[in-house]
């Protein structure tokens, strides 16, 4: 078979792949499958949860008084808009105007 010949370079030949000088092994089947194949999804759901709380939580008082303080602002300015452009607001405004043409004082 040739197996106890020597490589001048390499050293001692073990023999080709798979029957390197040893034994062969006979009758010992094993089979395994890794964890993440038996439960790839384990723990997701609650991790989700509580991890998404986590960070909302951490980020809540940097975007929510702004987000408050932007929502009071635009219905402040809504209701002014909708005051200006109804029949009082420009009664008010004309009225205003009248005032200031006539002469009169503004601090009245």
């Amino acid at each position: 078979m040739g197996g106890e010949g020597v490589d001048t370079k390499n050293g001692k030949f073990l023999g080709p792949w798979g029957a390197i000088g040893s034994q062969p092994q006979k009758g010992i089947a094993s089979y395994a499958i890794s964890a993440n194949r038996q439960r790839p999804l384990a723990g997701t759901l609650n991790a989700a949860i509580f991890n998404t709380w986590r960070r909302f939580k951490a980020q809540a008082l940097y975007v929510l008084p702004p987000l408050a303080l932007a929502y009071a602002t635009m219905n402040w300015a809504i209701e002014k808009n909708e005051y200006y452009n109804s029949k009082e607001g420009r009664l008010a405004d004309e009225q205003a105007a009248a005032e200031a043409t006539a002469g009169g004082s503004v601090r009245g």
